[in-house]
C-alpha cells in the first residue's frame, strides 16, 4: 500500500486558531491564567508554513474560535469546564480577541472559517470549501495541539482526507499533552511532518513546474 506523501496536488493548508486570544500576551485566554507563552512557539513556524503555501499556490484556510457576546453558544465548555473564558471576556465575536494574529493576517483570497467548537468541521462550512477546491489532502498547523488541532485532524481523517500535522508548527499549553497528542494523531489519523519537510516538498514541487 502506498504511503501518504506531501504534495502540491489537491492540497490545502489549514491554520488552526492562531488568534490574539491564544497567542497575544494580553489575549483573552492569557487573562484566564492559561500559560499562553507555550502557544507562542507555534507563531514563527506557522509563518514559515503559510509562506511556503502561498509561494506554491496552495490554498490557505484559517479557523477562528469564537462565541456570541452573551456566550449562549458556549455549551458545556463555557458553562462547566472552563467558565474562566466568560469571566475574562475571551473569544467574543466582533472583538480584537478573535482576530488572527498580525504575523499571520489572512490575505484577501484566503478562507476564514469561524467555529464555536474544537473541531473545524463541526457546524461549519469547511467541508464545503474543501469540496469546492477539490482537496483530498490537508496540512495542519496551529493551536492547541491536544484540543482544536487534534479534534480537527480526527474529523478530517474520518472524512478520508489525507492529513499531515506539522509537528513543530503546533503547540499546546502543556508539554506532556503536546507529546501525547502528537503520538495519538500519528497512530491512526495523520502523518507527522516538519516545517522543513513542508518547505522542501512544496518548494521543490514549485521549482519543477
Amino acid at each position: 500500500m502506498a504511503a501518504m506523501e506531501l504534495s502540491l496536488d489537491k492540497t490545502a493548508l489549514l491554520v488552526v486558531d492562531m488568534q490574539n486570544s491564544f497567542c497575544a500576551e494580553d489575549g483573552g485566554c492569557g487573562r484566564t491564567g492559561l500559560p499562553i507563552q507555550n502557544l507562542q512557539s507555534a507563531i514563527q513556524p506557522c509563518v514559515k508554513v503559510v509562506s511556503a503555501a502561498r509561494a506554491a499556490g496552495i490554498p490557505v484556510i484559517y479557523t477562528r474560535y469564537m462565541y456570541r457576546p452573551d456566550y449562549a453558544d458556549g455549551g458545556v465548555l463555557v458553562k462547566h469546564l472552563l467558565p474562566e473564558l466568560k469571566d475574562a471576556g475571551a473569544l467574543q465575536a466582533g472583538t480584537w480577541d478573535i482576530e488572527v494574529i498580525p504575523e499571520l493576517k489572512p490575505h484577501a483570497n484566503d478562507f476564514v472559517v469561524d467555529k464555536n467548537r474544537p473541531s473545524a468541521f463541526y457546524a461549519t462550512n469547511l467541508e464545503t470549501i474543501l469540496n469546492g477546491l477539490e482537496v483530498d489532502s490537508l496540512v495542519v498547523c496551529g493551536v492547541t495541539t491536544n484540543c482544536c488541532v487534534e479534534s480537527t485532524v480526527r474529523d478530517a481523517s474520518h472524512r478520508d482526507y489525507k492529513t499531515f500535522v506539522v509537528q513543530d508548527a503546533v503547540a499546546e499549553l502543556d508539554d506532556e499533552r503536546q507529546q501525547v497528542s502528537l503520538r495519538s494523531m500519528a497512530m491512526l489519523f495523520a502523518n507527522l511532518v516538519s516545517v522543513c519537510d513542508v518547505e522542501g516538498v512544496w518548494g521543490m514541487a514549485q521549482a519543477a513546474e
